[in-house]
């Protein structure tokens, strides 16, 4: 198992709408970069919009980023898109045999280990902001710049 995609679905779109923040920005027009349902774009968006993170015009075409990208950590996308619950990235079987001597401590042996590992990498997302991915991503865009997307041209 993995984290869902819609973290990464939720960077490659604000990643986007920050590299076309002076054309149009559609769900369509996003769904085809990330290439998804346009629909799938939409859900993303408006949890985005939820946490203050883009500004989404309701029967207007468009959606434009609401906060700068170099105040935008990655733990705030991750966050705003309900990848994971606090303390919840890694699941602990529920009903270990309570008779057995290792089902009965397991749980309580490993939650304080996972805890850590999730606290670990959450530390580190909220090291990184948009503006950096953004700036790989131009950098990379510059010697790729004949399959970029029309409307960032």
């Amino acid at each position: 198992m993995t984290i869902s995609s819609r973290f990464a679905v939720a960077i490659h779109a604000l990643s986007l709408l920050e590299l076309n923040k002076d054309g149009v920005n559609t769900s369509d027009y996003i769904a085809s970069s990330v290439n998804t349902n346009p629909v799938v774009i939409r859900r993303i968006l408006g949890m985005l919009n939820k946490a203050g993170i883009v500004q989404v015009r309701p029967g207007v075409a468009g959606t434009r980023l609401a906060r700068s990208v170099s105040e935008l950590t990655l733990l705030d996308i991750y966050r705003a898109v309900e990848v994971v619950e606090e303390d919840a990235l890694f699941a602990i079987h529920e009903k270990p045999n309570p008779n057995c001597p290792v089902g009965k401590h397991i749980q309580e042996s490993i939650e304080p280990v996972f805890s850590a590992a999730q606290h670990a990498m959450e530390q580190t997302l909220a090291k990184v902001s948009l503006e950096e991915i953004v700036g790989k991503l131009n950098h990379v865009a510059c010697d790729d710049d004949q399959h970029a997307p029309e409307q960032i041209k």
